[in-house]
């Protein structure tokens, strides 16, 4: 094989069979553009219309970022540092769903579903996004779009009811479910077998490591909720199974529609109690009692 063909060879993340980069369809398991989800994707799909599910997140994301950023401007410009770049307000965060300890003591279970869409500045929106980009459309491709839902949804509840539970700290980021789609992959990885075992899963082990020590090397990571994400995602793998060994069926559907209304609703619950969310901030922000 001549060295261009060899650079246009991929592993197909789905069937981890060796095929042509260019390839609109996988010969062997029928997935489309399977050389399509990494970055040249996530710039080329953003601006074509194609709303899959990832998508729908990540314009979702922004969207809150900016609203987060507009509610309160003066303080865009105030935190300092290249990773509190462009940072909402506390105010602003608290508002639209951020959740910790505080939180739940004000009954506010809700924000454990709005704090996954919610960021903290420039490079943790991109930061995020980026890797939900990257594992995303494999996630799907193999568990099916009604379970990616759950997947996501609940990884980031488990892992932010475990960073309440053993910390307390006001969080945001979606980065607790994103290490349960992880965990989800390194599910499949381990129990599927085949080419994808012996070659896509231990690089998956690989990334899971790398994100775990960065998560302790960085001040301010969220590593409770890592944790909880990552073991909600690999367990909820277990019990959901995957498309080769269990279809898609009404009843995973039925689910993931409960879970998109739970997270309709949520961001409604914020929204009909800013005043409560106001005081909350005042309390535990501007009094200290955090």
């Amino acid at each position: 094989m001549s060295e261009q063909n060899t650079k246009k060879a991929i592993i197909c993340p789905k069937c981890g069979k060796l095929i042509s980069a260019d390839s609109e369809e996988c010969y062997f398991c029928g997935l489309k553009n399977p050389g399509k989800m990494g970055l040249h994707s996530f710039v080329n799909k953003m601006f074509k219309g194609k709303f899959e599910i990832v998508q729908v997140i990540i314009y979702f994301c922004a969207g809150l970022y900016v609203v987060s950023l507009l509610i309160d401007p003066t303080a865009i410009f105030q935190s300092g540092g290249f990773l509190n770049f462009l940072s909402p307000s506390s105010k602003s965060l608290i508002v639209l769903g951020m959740t910790g300890a505080a939180s739940m003591s004000g009954g506010q279970w809700w924000t454990l579903i709005t704090a996954i869409y919610l960021h903290g500045g420039l490079m943790h929106i991109i930061f995020n996004m980026y890797a939900l980009r990257q594992l995303g459309p494999m996630v799907e491709s193999i568990f099916g779009t009604s379970r990616f839902i759950l997947l996501f949804t609940l990884s980031g509840i488990f892992g932010y009811f475990l960073s309440n539970s053993l910390s307390g700290y006001p969080t945001i980021g979606a980065s607790g479910s994103i290490f349960g789609l992880l965990g989800a992959l390194i599910y499949y990885g381990r129990t599927r077998g085949g080419m994808f075992s012996q070659t896509i899963y231990p690089q998956l082990l690989v990334w899971a490591g790398v994100m775990f020590l960065f998560g302790f090397a960085m001040p301010g990571i969220n590593n409770y909720a890592h944790l909880g994400g990552f073991i909600g995602g690999y367990v909820g793998g277990n019990l959901l199974g995957y498309q080769e060994s269990k279809t898609e069926t009404t009843t995973h559907r039925k689910i993931a529609t409960l879970a998109i209304i739970a997270t309709v609703l949520a961001f409604v619950f914020s929204l009909l109690t800013i005043n409560s969310s106001l005081q909350l901030f005042y309390k535990y922000f501007i009094m200290g009692r955090n």
